[in-house]
């Protein structure tokens, strides 16, 4: 860029965008401001094979796990599909009443509210997509298990069915992520 001796005259718009482009810089700067997320590091989610069990067999999934604040807010939103024996598990520790809504969730989904003791307690099967209306089981749990909408029905999966998650062939769970009840 050339620079010459020649005097810059600024409008009030240009001066107060120059002021605003300064504080913008400023704030960005700033060891308080927000930092920006790294996006496939948030998208990294856990994943662990889960198994159902009913009255006519075990069912073997491998899900999803929303571990963390942001995970479990973001959930399955904005999914177009999701594999017949695939899904999201959303882990409560400790255990607490869980509410769920369907707002920016483009597909029906099963929602398996699970016990303590891995039965399940309260089952949604095909919640509507975008719906606000709250889901729960009205107690305390200690998980929740999101399958494409219809599945549970498919597949025989009831209320008082037993679920279990990550490596249940170890007689002590190694991971803090495993749900071995018996």
């Amino acid at each position: 860029m050339l620079f010459s001796n020649a005097k810059l005259r600024y409008s009030p718009i240009m001066k107060r965008l120059s002021l605003l482009l300064v504080a913008t810089l400023l704030a960005a700067c700033s060891p308080n401001a927000p930092k920006a997320e790294n996006t496939s590091s948030a998208r990294q989610i856990s994943a662990l094979p889960l198994t159902i069990r009913t009255t006519d067999g075990s069912h073997r999934f491998t899900v999803e796990v929303a571990l963390t604040e942001r995970q479990q807010e973001r959930g399955l939103m904005f999914r177009q599909s999701i594999a017949p024996d695939a899904g999201m598990l959303f882990p409560m520790d400790p255990p607490r009443t869980a509410s769920f809504w369907m707002k920016d969730t483009l597909i029906p989904l099963d929602m398996l509210f699970i016990h303590t003791d891995g039965s399940i307690a309260f089952l949604k099967a095909n919640a509507a997509p975008y719906s606000r209306e709250p889901v729960s089981a009205g107690i305390p749990v200690a998980a929740v298990l999101e399958l494409r909408g219809g599945r549970a029905a498919e597949l025989g999966i009831r209320e008082g069915d037993h679920v279990q998650w990550g490596d249940c062939t170890v007689s002590l769970p190694a991971n803090p992520l495993n749900f071995c009840p018996r």
